[in-house]
């Protein structure tokens, strides 16, 4: 497949509302399979198409138990609280401390367009979390409680 250019912070895309996925297509599995190949070269947890520059309700995770294809997600249920560090492949360098629910239930469809329901706790409820504002054009930055911080690449740690 082929790796897609992530869209950054102050592209007008990553403001903007999705739309719903009808019905699977060849060109939205395409887009599916080049998301996750785009993710993992670029090292992410997850990726929403918008953030690829397609206003579509999809979006890939990886949290290290093997990718998660969600389309028209929606998160139906969830409870408790959990502050940590969040980034994204849309804000380069940067992370900040967002504050999230620490189990969540999120109902979508499969690359199947099959019904399925996903339930989280801690790092994956965060990125689904995540992950699924971008369909709504929310980047992490405007629900940081201390702003941006600088990364520090791996190699100066």
């Amino acid at each position: 497949m082929a790796i897609r250019e992530v869209r950054e912070i102050g592209d007008e895309i990553l403001t903007k509302p999705c739309k719903a996925v009808p019905k699977m297509t060849l060109r939205t599995k395409i887009l599916i399979h080049d998301m996750l190949d785009t993710m993992y070269e670029k090292s992410g947890v997850g990726l929403a198409a918008p953030q690829v520059g397609i206003l579509k309700q999809i979006v890939v995770i990886d949290i290290g138990d093997g990718p998660l294809v969600l389309i028209n997600p929606q998160v139906v249920e969830s409870s408790g609280d959990q502050t940590g560090e969040e980034a994204c492949l849309s804000v380069p360098g940067k992370y900040g401390i967002v504050s999230r629910p620490y189990y969540v239930k999120v109902r979508a469809h499969n690359e199947d367009m099959e019904e399925i329901e996903i339930e989280g706790e801690e790092l994956l409820a965060r990125a689904l979390c995540h992950e699924i504002d971008h369909l709504s054009g929310k980047l992490y930055v405007y629900q940081t409680e201390d702003g941006l911080h600088d990364a520090v690449p791996e190699e100066e740690e």
